[in-house]
């Protein structure tokens, strides 16, 4: 009896300190107020001044960060001539697709003179994410950094830097990045490559009319220890990253700690983060951060141009006043793939993790361009005559008008999307091999979506294409998850084979993963949030032709597994 009173004591004392530690986190957890007004504002960037899309005039916007736990809500005012939605790239938005932003998909988009308040709270998410438009292209110049720190109370699971500098890379181009959108869409055919990369808004010294008082600079003293936070906000390009002279540790990636490892150059998507430490142990002195292209896809036109930032200790020496040239870090070539690929195998959790299962739905998606047959009066400037286009199991994604996919779930709206978007392949074939038939490379448009269970184990194998000779890396993100990358691959998937390279002990936790160029990648996740969520390729012109589906998760039992209800203020379109 005496034993069975100790431990009923022992348990309500362990409850009382679940309790109070709850209470605790909630108490202290904040609520952030932001307003976002979206403006033109003149810029000059490569000697030439033109109004571009900013959020309160700031190019790129402004920084917000909260802690694990916290609410951000968000006033958007449109005061520009373009309709625009805002993107919380890499938050779970938990019962709230409302605020996920992709328009059309979760939300018709705020009109000129319109305004919507994002709500939404950060839910065991820690590290580096980001936000951006998510209409049209007017994230070449709308976006941010969102940075997730500790709860109160928490720390980092490492020494705490000295300081923290967030470091986003972005493309620029030296006219409207929407007039470049508008022309490949008449003509069929690629758009206009990028006039440079840029760090933090700045191109950097290398470029013409880019002076190095206006580069970014990251002022260091010997023997510190710096957090740089990097954000890859380029529009269709993925890059290589590397610091002359000096080594990054890896310790977290898309918002989620990772196993720490050493690296000289990194290799970023579109719409990946990835935290890294820089010890500053070399001579005093000037260092180039650099990036340039990782350009994977064979005999395509890119800008082949390198941005910078520098590094610069406080007492390096200068000679007669002069201040001494940066040193420049060794980037790989081009189109080296062996460095993009040791850099994602790098990536891991940082102890064993549980893997869900049993999986439930298996899928097997194909991912890659296509070609459209020109019509009577159309201009056609893609190869052989046709018109450039983009698919996921040769479905081309096409978004509604009227009424935003999640709107038509929630009001059970009829003729706006179909639920026939297929598991597999319609048609098998040999998906990277040379010469594919010009019969497979005619995707079928189309606004499918792919319902899931509430709760379902999900692993989906992600299977790049050689259509048209056209393959490349394809960095590929789900909004409302994160997912467990099992393992990447060459060539085409074999389950009889390739599920015995799967890292079934620490894979990284990740929201957009790279598929290799002429390879595959497969993802694991449960479909725990409910709602309309968009997955699609972060290299923008291929969103634009198609590249991308939708998966709706149903609602499960009871208020806890049921998205919310719409907000009042909602836009319609």
């Amino acid at each position: 009896m005496e034993n069975l009173k100790s431990s009923l004591m022992h348990c309500l004392f362990c409850y009382f300190l679940l309790w109070l530690s709850f209470l605790f986190s909630y108490t202290n957890a904040e609520v952030h107020y932001h307003n976002f007004n979206i403006q033109a504002t003149p810029v000059k960037r490569l000697c030439k001044t033109q109004k571009i899309i900013t959020v309160n005039g700031q190019y790129p916007g402004p920084t917000l960060e909260v802690r694990n736990g916290d609410t951000l809500i968000i006033n958007v005012v449109n005061n520009v001539k373009y309709n625009i939605t805002i993107h919380w790239h890499g938050v779970r938005q938990m019962r709230t697709p409302w605020a996920d932003g992709p328009s059309y998909v979760t939300q018709c988009p705020i009109m000129p003179g319109g305004s919507y308040t994002y709500r939404f709270t950060i839910q065991d998410q820690e590290g580096t994410l980001w936000w951006h438009a998510h209409a049209s292209w007017l994230r070449a110049t709308v976006y941010g950094a969102l940075i997730i720190l500790p709860k109160e109370g928490s720390s980092y699971p490492f020494l705490k830097p000295h300081k923290e500098v967030p470091i986003i890379i972005g493309e620029w181009w030296n006219t409207n990045p929407l007039n470049v959108l508008r022309r490949s869409m008449i003509t069929g055919a690629a758009p206009n490559i990028s006039d440079a990369f840029t760090i933090n808004g700045q191109p950097g010294d290398l470029y013409n009319c880019s002076s190095n008082k206006e580069t970014f600079k990251i002022p260091v003293a010997a023997g510190e220890t710096v957090l740089l936070r990097f954000i890859n906000a380029a529009m269709n390009i993925e890059n290589y990253i590397a610091i002359a002279g000096h080594k990054m540790t890896v310790v977290a990636a898309d918002a989620s700690y990772t196993k720490p490892f050493t690296t000289t150059v990194m290799m970023m998507g579109p719409g990946q983060t990835t935290d890294v430490l820089v010890t500053m142990d070399q001579q005093p002195g000037r260092y180039y951060i650099a990036a340039r292209a990782y350009a994977s896809a064979q005999g395509v036109t890119f800008d082949n141009t390198t941005t910078t930032a520098i590094i610069e200790y406080n007492d390096y020496p200068s000679t007669g006043g002069q201040v001494p040239s940066p040193s420049l870090p060794n980037l790989p070539a081009f189109n080296d793939n062996s460095p993009a690929t040791d850099f994602s195998a790098g990536i891991r959790s940082p102890s064993r993790v549980k893997l869900p299962e049993p999986v439930n739905e298996h899928l097997f998606f194909t991912v890659g361009l296509g070609l459209f047959n020109c019509k009577p009066n159309q201009i056609c400037g893609g190869p052989n005559g046709s018109r450039f286009g983009a698919s996921m199991n040769n479905v081309s994604f096409v978004l509604p008008k009227r009424l935003s996919l999640l709107q038509a779930y929630y009001l059970s709206a009829p003729k706006v999307y179909t639920t026939d978007f297929p598991a597999y392949p319609p048609v098998q074939f040999d998906y990277t091999g040379n010469n594919i038939s010009r019969a497979l490379s005619q995707p079928v448009r189309g606004t499918k979506v792919y319902k899931l269970k509430y709760g379902s184990v999900v692993q989906l194998v992600l299977q790049g294409t050689n259509i048209a000779n056209a393959a490349e890396n394809h960095p590929m993100h789900l909004h409302g998850y994160h997912f467990y990358v099992l393992a990447q691959g060459f060539g085409n998937f074999n389950a009889a084979t390739d599920t015995a390279k799967f890292n079934l002990v620490d894979p990284p936790l990740r929201n957009t993963v790279g598929v290799p160029v002429n390879g595959w990648a497969v993802i694991r996740f449960v479909a725990d949030n409910p709602g309309v969520w968009f997955m699609h390729c972060h290299l923008d012109v291929h969103i634009t032709w198609g590249l991308s589906m939708v998966f709706l998760v149903e609602n499960g039992v009871g208020e806890l597994q049921t998205l919310e209800p719409p907000p009042v203020d909602l836009p319609r379109c």
